[in-house]
């Protein structure tokens, strides 16, 4: 079934599919803003606060002026707003930080939850983006490959969660702005080339690939 298909088309990078660099790195902008803030305002959170959402702003207009999405631009903004306002509500510079964490903290859970119940996330996110729905469904190597390699997004938001989890609590700001960056991109790249790794190792050799998901031959091997 896949010797008419190019092996490059077979096994296309998660990487080439999803990108996201883009917007890891512009989500990394307001929590440095906000440190640099704090720190030129003397330890004020007001200041902090009011330099992530200025460059929050600055950085949805730049992705609004190059195609993005609006409703995807007030998301990020929303979110900012809010970290900003939870620091300047406790009073803890700190728990800007905190809505990041626990939001490593959901994503952890609802990765491997949709793992548990077959229905992998990546999976989804894949289907969507290739405009599959959710015909992957119907092939049970795909479920099983999507399954393993999810494993590999659980693995980094539990990442996250430990390293801000372990910041947040020592109470250290800058070094949570530092951990935010380093761990945006480049983790999201790692995830990203291993995760795509797994897929494909789960996958059979001679697999049509991630846009061809194929039938089980009798009801009986459904997933």
């Amino acid at each position: 079934m896949s010797e008419g298909l190019p092996s490059n088309e077979r096994r296309e990078s998660l990487a080439s599919l999803l990108g996201g660099r883009k917007g890891a790195l512009d989500a990394s902008l307001p929590p440095v803003a906000f440190v640099v803030g704090w720190l030129v305002g003397d330890a004020s959170i007001g200041w902090g606060a009011a330099a992530a959402i200025v460059v929050s702003v600055v950085v949805g207009a730049v992705r609004l002026g190059r195609g993005g999405r609006i409703g995807a631009v007030l998301v990020s903004l929303a979110a900012v707003v809010v970290a900003a306002l939870i620091a300047l509500y406790t009073g803890r510079a700190v728990d800007f930080f905190l809505p990041q964490l626990l939001s490593n903290v959901a994503s952890a859970l609802a990765w491997a939850i949709s793992i548990v119940v077959r229905w992998p996330l990546l999976g989804v996110v894949v289907g969507f983006v290739l405009g599959q729905k959710t015909r992957w469904r119907s092939d049970p190597a795909l479920v099983r490959a999507y399954s393993r390699a999810s494993w590999v997004w659980v693995a980094q938001y539990l990442v996250r969660v430990v390293v801000f989890g372990v910041l947040w609590a020592a109470n250290a700001v800058v070094a949570l702005s530092v951990a935010r960056v380093a761990l945006s991109w480049p983790l999201v790249l790692a995830t990203l080339v291993v995760s795509g790794w797994v897929l494909y190792r789960c996958l059979p050799d001679d697999h049509p690939g991630l846009r061809h998901p194929t039938r089980p031959a009798s009801p009986g091997n459904a997933p």
